[in-house]
């Protein structure tokens, strides 16, 4: 080969490799995503029978142990687990896929503020238009599914107000939090006001 072509040839093999890589990550992601909501709806489901049919906790130790004997190499239906996912279900009532509702909703004045957009002006109509809200909101709901379920379970047990949890969400997301620093704290500059 010719340097001309070799160089052509080491391009199409880095270009390759880059490509290979962004897919790779792209379905980590895709995956992790799902598992999110399958557990997600798992709660749903569970807390819907709670309701419906008055059942209590106890029903959660036979559900862990017929499902590992239903689904003997699935992994992640433990009872803790299956606790955690109702817990998680109660703590974003709201589905979590991005698109299936208006996510709005989860905006309150303060998720606003703290996600650095001016506050409800005095006379009650946001300074900043709903579209510009509802993107807020999406990016923030979606942090919550980017996010590992170890992450997501430090969040829903530490933090209970809705427009906190989903700013430390985003925060973890973008920053690359460790869930240590989500047990232990972020550093001192960069926790929400």
């Amino acid at each position: 080969m010719k340097i001309q072509e070799l160089d052509l040839y080491r391009d199409l093999l880095s270009d390759i490799k880059t490509r290979v890589r962004q897919a790779q990550h792209r379905a980590a992601l895709s995956a992790n995503a799902e598992m999110i909501h399958l557990y997600w709806d798992i709660g749903r489901m569970i807390a819907a029978r709670q309701e419906r049919e008055g059942w209590g906790a106890g029903v959660l130790p036979r559900l862990a142990v017929d499902l590992k004997n239903e689904l003997p190499d699935e992994k992640g239906f433990s009872l803790r687990n299956l606790k955690l996912m109702v817990q998680f279900y109660r703590a974003y009532p709201e589905r979590l896929a991005i698109g299936q509702r208006a996510v709005a909703q989860l905006m309150g004045p303060s998720l606003s503020t703290e996600i650095g957009q001016p506050a409800v002006a005095q006379t009650g109509v946001p300074s900043v238009p709903e579209s510009e809200q509802i993107s807020a909101a999406a990016m923030l709901q979606r942090a919550v599914v980017q996010l590992s379920w170890a992450h997501n379970v430090i969040l829903i047990q530490k933090i209970k107000h809705l427009p906190t949890r989903l700013w430390y969400a985003h925060q973890a997301l973008e920053q690359g939090w460790s869930r240590d620093i989500l047990i232990y704290g972020p550093p001192r500059d960069a926790r929400a006001t």
